[in-house]
C-alpha cells in the first residue's frame, strides 16, 4: 500500500510540473505575440514631405506614388507637391519644409552653393530633357538665333535652360551674351502659349513642354543630346540631416527611385499614361498663379507625353565627373558663389 501511495504521489507531482511547463510555455507563446502584435501596430511609416518638378522629368517619383511603391516600402508620402520650375523647387528646399526632392541637376547645385540648403544628391532620375522649339517659318538653322529682332524665350538666369542655352551658343560659337540679355524670361508653360500665339519666335524649355510645343508649324531644332552628350537632366535630393539620422529610409527611397525608373523602361505606354494624369493642373498643385493659368489651357495627353519620353533616358546611375564639369561650367559663367567639388553634393552609397 505505502509503495502503491508513492507512486501515485510521484505521478501526481509529475503531472503537476508537465502543468506548470505547459502553462508558461503558452504564457510564453501568448506573451510573445503580444509583444509581435503591439510592434506591428505601433510602427508606423515614416512620413516624407517630397517635391518634383512639374514635368515628365519627375517620372519615377509620380509613378512610384501612383502605384504605392512608396508605402510599400514603408515611406508615408504626406505631401507631393508639384513645382512649375527647377528655381520655384530649389526655393521651397530653402524654407525647409521639404524633405527629398526629384529636380534639375543645375537648380539642386543652385540650391546647395547659392543657397546654402545642406542638401544631397543620392541618385540620379535620367539624363537629357530640354528642347528649343522654333517657329519654323521664320527660323530653320541655330545660326539664325543671332538674328535682329529674334524673340526668343526662355527660363531665368541660372537655371538648366538658360545654362544650356549658354552652352549651345558656345558650341554653335554665337555671341551668348547678345542672345542671352536679348531673351524673354517666362515660365515653360507660358512659354509655349506665347509661341503658338506668335508673341515669341522660338522656346527654350524643358520636357514635356518641348514636345507640346512643337505642333504643326513648330519645329524641335534643338534637344539636350545635341547640346552636351550624356547630360544630367535631374536628380533624387534630400536633406542631409535625413541622411544622416535616418539612412534606411534614403535607402528605401533609392531603391524605390531605381526600381520605378526601370519599370518606366519596361512599361513606356503605361508609363505615359500615368504622367499624362500627374502632369494635368488641378486645385491641389503647388504652382504660381501664372504657371498654373497658362499650364491649365495647355492639354496634356499620353500620345504627348510618350513621345516626350523619347527624348529623356530614365535611370538611376550618376557619374560624378559630369556632375564636376557641370558644376565648372556653371561657376565659369558666374552663375555660382564659389565652386565646389562633386564630392561635397554626391552621396551615391546607396546606388547599385
Amino acid at each position: 500500500m505505502r509503495h502503491c501511495s508513492a507512486t501515485s504521489a510521484k505521478k501526481s507531482m509529475t503531472l503537476l510540473v508537465a502543468a506548470v511547463l505547459v502553462a508558461m510555455v503558452a504564457m510564453a507563446v501568448s506573451g510573445c505575440g503580444e509583444t509581435e502584435a503591439v510592434t506591428a501596430e505601433t510602427s508606423q511609416p515614416f512620413e516624407l514631405k517630397i517635391a518634383v518638378e512639374f514635368t515628365d522629368h519627375a517620372a519615377c517619383a509620380m509613378v512610384a506614388e501612383e502605384k504605392g511603391w512608396f508605402a510599400e516600402a514603408g515611406l508615408a508620402v504626406t505631401a507631393l507637391e508639384n513645382y512649375v520650375t527647377g528655381a520655384d523647387l530649389a526655393a521651397a528646399l530653402a524654407r525647409g519644409d521639404i524633405q527629398a526632392a526629384y529636380i534639375c541637376l543645375v537648380p539642386a547645385i543652385n540650391a546647395r552653393v547659392n543657397g546654402g540648403v545642406d542638401i544631397k544628391v543620392v541618385a540620379g532620375t535620367h539624363k537629357y530633357g530640354y528642347g528649343l522649339v522654333v517657329d519654323a517659318a521664320k527660323i530653320t538653322t541655330i545660326k539664325d538665333l543671332a538674328g535682329q529682332g529674334l524673340k526668343l524665350g526662355c527660363t531665368q538666369a541660372g537655371t538648366s535652360v538658360d545654362v544650356l542655352l549658354q552652352r549651345l551658343c558656345e558650341v554653335q560659337g554665337l555671341p551668348a551674351q547678345q542672345i542671352a540679355a536679348g531673351a524673354q524670361r517666362m515660365n515653360p508653360p507660358s512659354q509655349v502659349l506665347a509661341l503658338q500665339a506668335g508673341k515669341i519666335d522660338a522656346c527654350f524649355v524643358p520636357e514635356h513642354w518641348a514636345t507640346m510645343a512643337a505642333t504643326t508649324g513648330y519645329k524641335l531644332l534643338a534637344t539636350a543630346q545635341d547640346i552636351w552628350p550624356d547630360l544630367q537632366g535631374s536628380v533624387l535630393v534630400v536633406k542631409s540631416e535625413l541622411l544622416e539620422s535616418h539612412p534606411d529610409v534614403v535607402e528605401k527611397l533609392v531603391r524605390v527611385t531605381d526600381e520605378a525608373n526601370v519599370w518606366i523602361n519596361d512599361h513606356p505606354d503605361e508609363a505615359a499614361a500615368i504622367l499624362a494624369e500627374s502632369l494635368t493642373v488641378s486645385d491641389q498643385m503647388v504652382l504660381p498663379d501664372k504657371a498654373v493659368e497658362s499650364a491649365a489651357k495647355l492639354q496634356v495627353t499620353p500620345e504627348i507625353v510618350a513621345d516626350s519620353m523619347t527624348r529623356l533616358e530614365y535611370r538611376s546611375d550618376i557619374d560624378a565627373a559630369h556632375v564636376q564639369s557641370i558644376i565648372d561650367y556653371m561657376d565659369s559663367l558666374g552663375y555660382l558663389k564659389k565652386s565646389i567639388d562633386a564630392s561635397e553634393l554626391l552621396d551615391l552609397r546607396f546606388l547599385k
